[in-house]
């Protein structure tokens, strides 16, 4: 606690100063343009690694980075959401994982959380898209290669969760709303984000960038998985390997590999695969 309190006191001695205008700005409202989605680890700070200032994000985190889909909850994610966009008319969306995530491990060995952890048990199970998917088609996998293509696909999976908020979908469907998907890796503080073109994380530098200059609109299942390159870290990082990915060849429309069939009904209006 101590040191909590040391950083209160330079927080209000050393940071303060010089923001006296922003304070009273802030005080008479937020306006925040991003909606950053990302998990409770400790270690993954979004205002640190992004260096945001005090007002820009609006900000969920809880286990996994995970948003149960419309309807399947009333817990705070979706209410979180809603205000987002609704009240504070949030135009950008980030979903952010992270490598040697706790909640993806739990996913691993979901059965043995039965009694030990309840809760995260149940709480897990709103992304049983991704761990069935992982299970079905990469259980050969090493237990390291499969953890870290659990992050990834979680964050996809998220990002059609979101997508099944009726707010989410409308900004979508004028084009008034990007959303994001970002790996963060711990080992070396590099970032990483999704690229629906080219089915990689790469570094978001360019990825962002065009991505404000030109909103993109992302349709039912545009997010089409196909990890079939090495995933491409930022610059001096080590690359992050995923396996390849190939569609199951049973019928299916676009992102329902990633969805459960309960999921998929919601998104799209049909019965699940």
């Amino acid at each position: 606690m101590e040191k909590l309190l040391q950083g209160l006191r330079e927080f209000q001695e050393n940071y303060i100063p010089g923001r006296e205008e922003l304070i009273q700005q802030l005080a008479k409202g937020q306006n925040p343009r991003v909606l950053f989605i990302g998990c409770s680890d400790s270690r993954v700070d979004p205002t640190i690694i992004t260096q945001a200032e005090i007002g820009d994000l609006f900000i969920i985190r809880n286990a996994g980075n995970i948003i149960p889909p419309y309807e399947a909850t009333n817990g705070g994610e979706g209410a979180t959401i809603e205000y987002a966009m609704e009240a504070l008319d949030i135009r950008q969306v980030i979903v952010c994982g992270h490598t040697q995530c706790g909640a993806m491990k739990g996913l691993l060995q979901l059965g043995e959380l039965e009694d030990k952890m309840p809760l995260v048990y149940h709480w897990l199970h709103h992304t049983e898209a991704t761990r069935k998917l992982v299970e079905d088609h990469y259980s050969h996998l090493e237990k390291k290669e499969k953890l870290n293509l659990l992050v990834a696909q979680n964050v996809l999976t998220q990002i059609d969760n979101l997508q099944t908020y009726p707010s989410v979908r409308s900004k979508l469907h004028t084009g008034d709303l990007a959303i994001h998907g970002w790996i963060y890796e711990i080992e070396n503080a590099q970032l990483l984000a999704y690229d629906d073109e080219t089915r990689t994380f790469v570094p978001p530098h360019s990825k962002i960038y065009a991505d404000l200059e030109q909103t993109k609109s992302l349709k039912p299942g545009g997010l089409s998985l196909s990890f079939d390159d090495t995933v491409k870290p930022g610059a001096g990082a080590p690359a992050v390997a995923l396996p390849e990915f190939s569609e199951p060849v049973q019928p299916h429309w676009p992102g329902a590999s990633r969805l459960s069939p309960q999921q998929a009904a919601r998104i799209y209006g049909r019965a699940g695969v």
